[in-house]
């Protein structure tokens, strides 16, 4: 009837538990694994090293884990507003009832295809030179002007410049505007530097640029690919003046700064490394000045010396004449002594040589008289006659030649032998071979 229900339609009652343990073996089943492309918002990292995180488009959120042994393996450094992949296994926080997807991979979105483009033209142009230390230029200690590539509306701009007023507000800088991002940003960007090199070639009543910062903030690969173009690299390698390439955090890396004369970590320190601080020049400048003068002072005090003993000397000529002719004489002392010492030590050495004389020749003759008496010695015992002595003969066939084997010896052949006291002639009777 109407208004009864039937016992076979009423809903299983779960426990809390057990409901969540179901639909996490049903997300289990049915989509895991699972790879999620999203946007990063509210990153943390807590002290255990596991990651929190959400990942988000416009139609939808996901809250994410990363447990420590993944997050481990990351490449990079997450961001919030990061574009990227993950891949993992959807679940269910049981003690919140949370879906929540355990991440464990991460990738940025399209890394991959753009990283290998960024690796073959980086392979390309090491190959060509680009990169050789050998041809980098150092920069100018003392810069007339420096020239500026980044956008106006860029965060770079303002750091670069702070830190520019702050350290040498006497030089000037010359902002040459450009798009950093955007698939122009690389013609822009080259545009600018040629624009910067033209003014120094044109406007010869201004201080010529002596240094040029490429720069721009931090971001994804996506976000800094205008600086990995291959124009933009032969640009700044054919700058006639020296490049420091100040793109993204120290760990951001891009064609532009392997071509650079310098890579500064951030644009803030790109500007650092090309202006020394103001204080230190005007610290040098006093030093200097307190140099010239202590010897501008020392030089003064050195030519009144000379010019008073040049008087002293003028006013008494005679005590001049007295003092040359006592250095004449002590001269004179030195030298016949040394002629004397000389020649005594001449004497002494003639003297030595006499006596050494007839010692040495005897002894050459005596060590000439053993030296052939062993030779004779070596001589003797290498005499075949002692050998034959012992009863030994020498056989030599009709030829002379000699016969040392069995086989060369044939029945009726005439051999002569030869002994300590003569020679034998002899015929073989048989010839056998051991």
């Amino acid at each position: 009837m109407p208004g009864l229900e039937s016992p076979a339609l009423k809903p299983r009652i779960w426990p809390v538990g057990a409901l969540c343990r179901a639909i996490a073996d049903a997300l289990e089943a049915r989509f895991n694994p699972v790879a999620v492309r999203g946007e990063i918002s509210g990153f943390s990292k807590a002290s255990s090293g596991h990651c929190y995180f959400s990942l988000k488009d416009e139609s939808g959120q996901l809250r994410c884990a990363m447990f420590r042994r993944s997050a481990s393996l990351l490449d990079f450094a997450p961001r919030d507003g990061e574009l990227v992949e993950v891949r993992g296994r959807l679940g269910v926080y049981e003690p919140r009832g949370d879906l929540q997807l355990i991440v464990e991979s991460m990738s940025r979105a399209g890394q991959g295809a753009l990283f290998e483009q960024f690796l073959q033209l980086k392979a390309r142009l090491e190959l060509e030179g680009l990169f050789d230390t050998a041809r980098k230029r150092g920069l100018p200690a003392m810069p007339r002007a420096i020239g500026l590539v980044t956008s106006l509306g860029a965060a770079a701009l303002h750091d670069v410049i702070t830190a520019l007023r702050r350290r040498v507000p006497h030089i000037p800088v010359i902002v040459s505007p450009a798009a950093v991002q955007g698939a122009g940003a690389p013609t822009d960007l080259v545009r600018a530097m040629q624009r910067l090199w033209a003014r120094g070639q044109n406007e010869s009543d201004t201080p010529p640029i002596d240094v040029i910062l490429l720069v721009r903030g931090g971001g994804s690969i996506e976000d800094l690919w205008a600086f990995n173009d291959e124009q933009l690299a032969r640009t700044i390698v054919q700058s006639p003046v020296p490049v420091i390439s100040g793109v993204g955090h120290e760990t951001d890396f891009s064609i532009a700064d392997f071509c650079a004369d310098l890579r500064a970590p951030t644009p803030t320190a790109a500007a650092e490394l090309v202006a020394q601080p103001q204080a230190v020049w005007l610290g040098a400048l006093d030093l200097a000045q307190g140099r010239l003068g202590d010897a501008a002072t020392r030089q003064l005090d050195v030519q009144s010396q000379r010019i008073d003993q040049a008087a002293s000397r003028l006013g008494r000529p005679s005590a001049l004449m007295a003092r040359q002719h006592m250095r004449l004489g002590q001269q004179a002392h030195r030298l016949r002594y040394a002629m004397a010492s000389v020649l005594l030590g001449k004497g002494h050495e003639l003297q030595s040589i006499k006596t050494a004389l007839p010692r040495g020749v005897g002894a050459s003759l005596e060590r000439s008289r053993q030296r052939q008496q062993r030779a004779q010695m070596r001589l003797e015992l290498l005499d075949p006659r002692l050998v034959l002595k012992r009863g030994y003969a020498w056989l030599s066939d009709a030829d002379g030649h000699a016969v040392t084997s069995a086989g060369q010896t044939s029945p009726g052949q005439a051999l002569r032998a030869t002994l300590a006291d003569g020679e034998v002639d002899l015929t073989v009777a048989r010839a056998a071979s051991a």
